[in-house]
């Protein structure tokens, strides 16, 4: 087994609890976008292979601490640890480790390298259109939240609590994501995604309200 095959066996194990919200689905689909972008972009989709699989690697304790820390600099710290450990090539390391450390959406490190920027975009994109759209309600659900609370005032609410709706992330980060997307192979993908999830947010309004 070659040393990606050994580092993906052992990054799926730790997945095996994982909320379905962020499983290894997610990994997986982030995966996907990364090689579809990366190739359009020219970026290096070895580098792009490994970072995808290892970008999630920190989630559980972000989601054990109640967002209190930050997943991306937890996972960069661990994925050196394995990189290291397997012995890959210290500027492989390097560049990977830089993906993971600056792909989150409400991170304060901004991606520099092709690879960084694709990743980013990558994840994001898993965070809109239909699949969004999904992830956010099952998130909803993990937290406890209620379907919708058209009545809150969204600014004063918090995470991982029962206002922590679907329809509230949409507010706070999903409908943002579009203008936040870096290459540009992902803002065409982006456009369309961000379509369909505001006609649905828009749809879901009308039919709480009974107007639709």
């Amino acid at each position: 087994m070659d040393v990606y095959s050994q580092i993906k066996k052992k990054v799926m194990k730790s997945f095996l609890n994982a909320k379905g919200s962020h499983d290894w689905d997610h990994t997986e689909r982030v995966q996907n976008l990364c090689m579809r972008i990366g190739r359009k972009e020219n970026a290096d989709l070895e580098i792009l292979k490994y970072a995808a699989v290892l970008h999630d690697i920190g989630r559980d304790y972000q989601d054990r601490s109640d967002g209190k820390y930050c997943h991306a600099e937890r996972g960069a710290i661990l994925a050196r640890g394995l990189l290291e450990k397997y012995e890959v090539d210290r500027d492989k390391i390097k560049e990977i480790v830089h993906c993971i450390e600056s792909h989150r959406f409400r991170g304060n490190k901004i991606p520099q390298s092709i690879e960084a920027k694709v990743l980013f975009d990558a994840d994001k994109l898993d965070s809109i259109g239909a699949v969004g759209i999904g992830r956010a309600f099952l998130f909803a659900g993990e937290v406890g939240a209620k379907l919708h609370n058209k009545n809150v005032d969204i600014e004063q609410t918090k995470p991982y609590t029962k206002e922590d709706t679907a329809y509230r992330e949409f507010m706070v980060k999903l409908r943002k994501v579009k203008q936040r997307i870096l290459t540009e192979e992902g803002k065409k993908i982006a456009e369309n995604r961000h379509r369909f999830m505001t006609d649905f947010f828009d749809r879901l309004k009308n039919e709480i309200d009974g107007i639709m």
